[in-house]
């Protein structure tokens, strides 16, 4: 079984950063692929950014590209989102979640994750 417990999420002006974290527990970290994902009130859960076991594949979506950072830290059993510039429309629970599979053309799809997270609210004021 897996754990995973988000945090570092806020209240944050149109311009700022936020950093969240997700701290894993239970099975070996490396042996995840993890995905970052939000969901805003009324809308579906949407793809943020992935990071594959070894860190060296990292998708975002496009309206993060160039914003948000992923990155993870096997020995610390941790994820990280480094969020810049962020925007109103950035405002939504973001969570993480852990697949047992390797990165894949499902990897964008919440259907290819086995564990998630509570979920960390993020708001960002205009």
């Amino acid at each position: 079984q897996v754990q995973l417990v988000e945090s570092g999420g806020g209240l944050v002006q149109a311009g700022g950063s936020l950093r969240l974290s997700c701290a894993h527990s239970g099975r070996t970290f490396s042996d995840y692929l993890l995905g970052w994902f939000r969901q805003a009130p009324g809308k579906e859960r949407e793809f943020v950014a992935a990071i594959s076991r070894s860190g060296t594949i990292t998708p975002y979506s496009d309206s993060v590209k160039g914003r948000f950072a992923i990155t993870r830290d096997n020995a610390k059993n941790t994820m990280y989102l480094q969020m810049n510039s962020l925007k109103p429309e950035d405002t939504a629970v973001y969570y993480c979640a852990a697949s047992a599979r390797t990165y894949n053309s499902g990897t964008r799809s919440p259907r290819n994750y086995d564990y998630w997270g509570q979920g960390t609210q993020v708001t960002v004021s205009s």
